[in-house]
């Protein structure tokens, strides 16, 4: 009889232990199911610097939510050798210039027009990334031989803005000041629309770096001459940020804090561009 009964507790504890045994297997991989998703969905949700990005396509960081990252592709006008070789100045235009010139040299100082606008943009690159822009540079040294058109042809690549950065020159030193290039309205190799962006953004650039820096608005000047604006299919700017040959502005313009206003008052313009078309 005892052994019956014993016979049949085991058999009852036997029951009981497998089924807390299936139990535990079954919360434990829920357990680990929930958590592979949960971790999936965190992932997915951030970019390959660890930032989360919201679905709205916003980056966060810890400082909170930035702008909406824009493309911006900046050209550090010339570099150090000229290419006299001629090309069209617009797609199918009969009418060619020299694929790309020397620049101008400082009066006073005497440095190249090429290396000037290396520095500025550098700094403007800089600025716009910690703006959350990404910022495409044509050239970061000066040995870039590519012409006005390839230098328009690789923006192109990108759904941007194109920033041309520039000094000026004249042979009255008295002359000074800031302005920039856009495409007239009548530009035979641009749409409409892109004239139109072109124009805003040159002023907004213009007016914002004026205000940053103090320089004298010079005003755009809308001209059809430009290679690198005629083979442009995203909105441009050529910036000329001042007289090489006014001895005050040149030396100016050699200023490490000088030329940081010069990118701060870019980048306002540029947020002011975007910020219109939203």
């Amino acid at each position: 009889m005892i052994t019956k009964y014993l016979r049949g507790f085991f058999i009852v504890l036997t029951i009981c232990i497998l089924a807390i045994g299936l139990f535990g297997c079954s919360r434990n991989e829920s357990s680990k199911q929930s958590s592979e998703i949960k971790t999936t969905d965190i992932n997915k949700d951030k970019n390959e610097n660890g930032d989360i990005i919201k679905n709205d396509g916003d980056k966060l960081s810890e400082n909170g939510i930035t702008r909406v990252k824009h493309i911006v592709v900046i050209d550090a006008g010339h570099q150090q050798y000229p290419i006299d070789e001629h090309e069209s100045i617009g797609p199918g235009s009969s009418e060619t210039k020299p694929k790309l010139s020397s620049g101008a040299s400082g009066i006073t100082t005497g440095i190249n027009e090429y290396q000037l606008t290396l520095d500025v943009s550098l700094k403007l690159r800089d600025e716009f990334n910690r703006r959350g822009y990404e910022a495409v540079m044509i050239r970061e040294n000066n040995d870039c031989p590519l012409s006005n058109k390839e230098r328009a042809e690789i923006a192109n690549k990108y759904d941007g803005i194109f920033l041309r950065i520039h000094a000026n020159s004249d042979q009255n030193s008295s002359i000074r000041g800031a302005l920039t290039l856009a495409p007239r309205a009548d530009n035979q190799f641009m749409s409409n629309e892109n004239i139109n962006d072109s124009q805003r953004l040159s002023k907004n650039v213009l007016d914002s770096m004026a205000l940053e820096t103090g320089a004298k608005n010079r005003g755009v000047i809308n001209t059809n001459s430009m290679t690198g604006i005629n083979w442009c299919k995203i909105p441009v700017t050529i910036v000329e940020m001042g007289f090489m040959s006014n001895p005050e502005e040149d030396l100016l313009m050699q200023n490490n804090e000088y030329q940081q206003k010069i990118a701060k008052g870019i980048a306002n313009g540029v947020d002011k561009f975007f910020d219109e078309n939203n």
